[in-house]
């Protein structure tokens, strides 16, 4: 599907394909993430992410921080709004796995990679969950170690 040894750009390339497929979608749609264009055409984040930006500037599709990209103008937006942020919801979900006793104390938890590609959200989501969780007082960071389940008297009132 795509030509790696043409004179156009594999972004450029991915670009087509995806205009050729919102063309179909109604306004508010989501268009696939990063990381799904990612897994689907082999490329890098970076490749995935300037492919979007093409749809952007041409006015296709609009993003939104933490939620993703949309189908049509940014003006129009039929779509419903996230009751709750997604790193929010990353973060209630790893607090409860905690208090359930997935997550033991001063045990780690999964690094950014691992939650990164189980919720298939950007680095930059998992880090704003991780940062809420250690200002909770769910966790704690050791530099070049990880995080790790704070210990039970540390744990906020639930």
């Amino acid at each position: 599907m795509l030509d790696y040894d043409g004179d156009t750009h594999i972004y450029l390339q991915i670009a087509d394909i995806l205009r050729h497929r919102v063309s179909a979608l109604s306004s508010g749609h989501p268009v696939p993430s990063e990381a799904d264009l990612q897994q689907e055409f082999g490329v890098a984040r970076t490749t995935a992410r300037r492919a979007i930006h093409v749809l952007r500037e041409e006015g296709l599709v609009y993003t939104v921080q933490g939620e993703g990209a949309f189908v049509g103008p940014a003006a129009e937006t039929p779509r419903k709004k996230r009751k709750v942020p997604l790193y929010q919801q990353i973060a209630t979900e790893i607090a409860d796995q905690i208090k359930e006793g997935t997550f033991l104390p001063r045990r780690p938890i999964p690094g950014e990679t691992a939650l990164v590609k189980q919720h298939d959200v950007a680095r930059e989501t998992v880090r704003r969950a991780m940062a809420l969780l250690r200002e909770q007082g769910w966790i704690y960071t050791v530099a070049q170690r990880g995080s790790y389940v704070s210990p039970k008297e540390s744990w906020p009132d639930a």
